[in-house]
């Protein structure tokens, strides 16, 4: 094992990746992770997302932020760039599953999953510092208004958030000593409720892996290659399976001609690029030949949480809706249906461009029916659009549901550009239109004398928005099944794995942070000590 560079190398530092790097330093193990993103400090977020060059990822026009938004014909997909994954842009809330989603899709039966998850769960609680909401705006006690008005006050629950809020009595913005590990962490610093989660923390209270996962594994050895990209990933000495290791080619990922290629010897391989990362990453090897023996189930089965993004404009009204934190408190209005009262910071008013009246219906005749409500409403259509005040005046509803729909991810040339191929969505439609949230929408803002609203891609183009980017590389028995086994172990080869959302075998209904970290723990407990590793490897 001396003969490589890293025993491990890990590809993306999101909650795969920043757990896969933590225990494997533990383990003794010499780690490196590839980060396509640039690393952030709570003083360089920008201090609106209106500052497109510091809040989008777009590299190769100069955008070289951390939030990207990726179209495609099913779905537009939302994820993070930057050291510490999608936990410097997501909104911070970290729930555990309902029981039955161990029993449904690829990955049912493979474990007793309701017997082994509680305790890794509860470990990813204790990592990332979860505890329940405690700071509640008037999204929050609107929402619990609503769930009143609508039958279902008993259903509304604040949310589980992985942040530091500041002791009772206190304001927030204090600066604390690590309050979570004993005084070996980072600094801290408390929660003020501006809303701000999804935009950057500027006052150091969001627990993002850089601060607890990653931040322990570079104490413990761990070296992270920043705005670096990885380009190919083949065996080792003409061993096909990988048992020899694999070489690893990388170039800086936010260089425009010196691309400063590197070449890296390594054990073991981590993909850990988040679900559309590393199923892009997966399809480029294998039709190049790098790694051909993927199974040929990837791509297959990408799950959205079945989401919706819907909300209410309240223009003109003494309102700030930015107070508390992103998503702050939910409620069920069905079984299947779950609400979250959701937010942006005052001032970071860049989605009111991705948003604009909600109309019912589907396809031209739902696009004709927003021409009409804007002809007969003009003012209303104004002010519904308007960025001025978007943050402060907008509740956002983030829709999820647990009925299972699913499409596909596959890697070819389209017509529009025959110069090489793209990740593209095939497969049926997704629902775009969620009607029991709708209806409820339309009622709560015609009570409290609001404006609804969906997102421009929905009535335009009959495609939903989603955060939650899940599967296409899914636990499954065999490779005809799923990509990886029940221990995260890609199928035909040996020391590569995927830890990242592309692992997941079914719909999860809610944010899927969470069950991603206690996955990863699960798979990194597999993993034997280094020293016995070596021991094994020698008898």
């Amino acid at each position: 094992m001396n003969n490589y560079d890293f025993d491990y190398l890990i590809i993306g530092s999101g909650f795969g990746g920043s757990v896969s790097a933590h225990r494997l330093t533990q383990k003794g193990y010499s780690v490196a992770v590839m980060e396509m993103g640039k690393r952030w400090r709570a003083e360089d977020f920008p201090e609106s997302n209106t500052q497109v060059n510091r809040y989008y990822w777009r590299p190769r026009i100069g955008l070289r932020g951390f939030f990207n938004l990726r179209p495609f014909r099913h779905v537009a997909i939302i994820c993070g760039n930057a050291v510490g994954g999608g936990s410097i842009t997501y909104a911070n809330t970290l729930l555990v599953p309902p029981d039955s989603v161990w029993e449904e899709g690829s990955w049912a039966g493979l474990s007793d999953w309701k017997k082994e998850m509680p305790a890794h769960y509860a470990e990813a609680e204790r990592m990332l510092g979860v505890t329940e909401n405690r700071i509640f705006g008037t999204a929050d006690h609107l929402l619990k208004e609503m769930a009143d008005l609508h039958g279902v006050g008993h259903t509304y629950k604040p949310t589980r958030v992985a942040a530091f809020f500041p002791p009772e009595g206190e304001e927030g913005g204090k600066t604390y000593p690590d309050p979570y590990f004993g005084g070996e962490g980072p600094d801290r610093g408390t929660c003020t409720g501006c809303g701000s989660c999804m935009t950057g923390c500027k006052y150091n209270a969001k627990n993002t892996l850089d601060k607890n996962y990653l931040y322990f594994a570079e104490k413990n050895g761990a070296k992270v290659y920043a705005e670096t990209r990885v380009v190919d990933v083949r065996p080792l000495d003409g061993k096909a399976d990988g048992s020899a290791g694999y070489e690893v080619t990388t170039e800086r990922s936010t260089a425009w001609v010196r691309k400063q290629s590197q070449t890296f010897r390594v054990k073991s391989v981590v993909f850990s690029a988040s679900s559309l990362g590393t199923q892009e990453l997966l399809f480029r090897l294998k039709q190049t030949g790098s790694l051909p023996n993927i199974s040929d189930d990837l791509g297959n089965r990408v799950r959205t949480n079945a989401e919706s993004i819907v909300g209410i404009r309240f223009p003109g009204k003494d309102i700030n809706i930015s107070e508390g934190v992103a998503i702050g408190s939910g409620i069920h209005i069905d079984e299947h249906t779950h609400i979250e009262a959701t937010r942006y910071g005052n001032g970071h008013n860049m989605m009111a461009s991705l948003m604009t009246l909600m109309v019912d219906g589907k396809g031209p005749l739902r696009i004709l029916k927003w021409f009409w409500a804007m002809l007969r409403h003009p003012v209303t259509f104004a002010r519904a659009v308007s960025p001025a005040n978007w943050a402060r005046q907008s509740l956002i509803f983030l829709v999820m549901q647990t009925l299972d729909a699913s499409l596909n991810m596959r890697f070819k040339r389209r017509w529009y550009w025959p110069f090489s191929r793209i990740l593209c969505s095939e497969g049926k439609k997704i629902p775009t239109n969620i009607p029991q949230a709708n209806e409820f929408t339309k009622k709560m803002a015609a009570h409290f004398n609001g404006i609804p609203f969906t997102t421009a891609t929905e009535v335009f183009f009959n495609v939903p928005f989603t955060a939650h980017c899940m599967g296409g590389c899914a636990m499954a028995d065999t490779p005809e099944r799923g990509v990886i086994d029940a221990q995260n172990r890609v199928f035909n080869y040996q020391n590569l794995y995927v830890v990242d959302g592309a692992m997941l075998g079914a719909n999860l209904g809610v944010n899927p942070s969470l069950t991603i970290t206690a996955l990863a723990e699960r798979a990194m407990s597999f993993i034997p000590h280094r020293d016995e590793a070596i021991k094994e490897a020698t008898v």
